[in-house]
């Protein structure tokens, strides 16, 4: 099948169903986070096997802290991470494993602090009073429209290229169209609550930092894919790749989100 083709098929079908379940929120939308993360760790210690990352530990670390974000905020979810770490540590003990140590326990904490952290800070975005069902969909369509707009004026226009030890494709022309697109997108979707929720100008910071963010996790990805030598993640969302693949830039814009609404909300 045409990638492309594989693409528009994927979202059409998935599209629907997350804009459903981040709308009622709660448990399901826990559950759809907690699915999605479980399988986009098993993509990264599976792209990393040969650094022996601690399976088991990462799986539970990270189970603690969406359970710990869900049913007690923000201490609770630090709680799980540092539970992951002394379950790397015990884990090791147990095992016969004889590579090293910290490689090992920092890949396992790699994926609960990177894939745990991200999905669970949109959840807090979702928890927001009377808001939050707009801010989420705001920060995914802000990533949206930043990435499209900065793919097809890079490809163009795009003369200066911005990391190209990582990811050559992108340019400093695109992340700039894709700032700007970011901004019209949060404030078209977030400008009826803008005498309730964010001002005006709040909103449009909030789309720069949410569009920078995307591009960062976006780079962060392709780091670590290219450190250890994979291509995709996965093939399980057909021509998007794996779970990773589609949640690199939500993994960076949620917490961006959140805090800039922390900051001036």
């Amino acid at each position: 099948m045409n990638p492309l083709l594989s693409r528009l098929l994927v979202a059409a079908a998935l599209l629907p169903l997350v804009i459903g379940v981040v709308y009622l929120g709660g448990w399901w939308l826990f559950g759809l986070a907690l699915v999605a993360g479980l399988l986009g760790l098993h993509e990264l210690f599976r792209m990393a096997r040969e650094r022996r990352p601690l399976v088991i530990a990462g799986y539970l670390g990270f189970i603690l802290t969406l359970f710990g974000l869900q049913l007690g905020d923000l201490p609770w979810m630090l709680g799980g991470i540092l539970a992951t770490l002394f379950l790397s540590f015990v884990f090791y003990g147990l095992s016969d494993i004889r590579t090293s140590a910290t490689t090992s326990f920092g890949i396992t904490l790699l994926g609960v602090v990177w894939v745990g952290a991200g999905l669970g800070l949109l959840l807090l975005v979702r928890d927001i009073p009377d808001h939050g069902f707009w801010a989420v969909i705001a920060v995914m369509f802000t990533v949206f429209a930043a990435d499209t707009v900065a793919f097809f004026v890079g490809r163009t226009l795009g003369r200066h290229r911005m990391a190209p030890a990582i990811s050559p494709a992108k340019t400093w022309e695109g992340l700039v169209a894709g700032v700007l697109a970011a901004m019209a997108a949060a404030f078209l979707i977030l400008y009826k609550d803008r005498d309730e929720f964010l001002t005006i100008p709040q909103t449009l910071l909030l789309g720069a930092a949410v569009a920078l963010a995307a591009v960062f996790g976006d780079l962060f990805e392709s780091a670590v894919k290219r450190d250890l030598q994979m291509k995709d993640s996965g093939r399980l969302l057909g021509g998007h790749g794996g779970i990773l693949d589609r949640l690199d830039a939500l993994l960076w814009a949620s917490p961006a989100a959140y805090f800039v609404i922390l900051a001036v909300g």
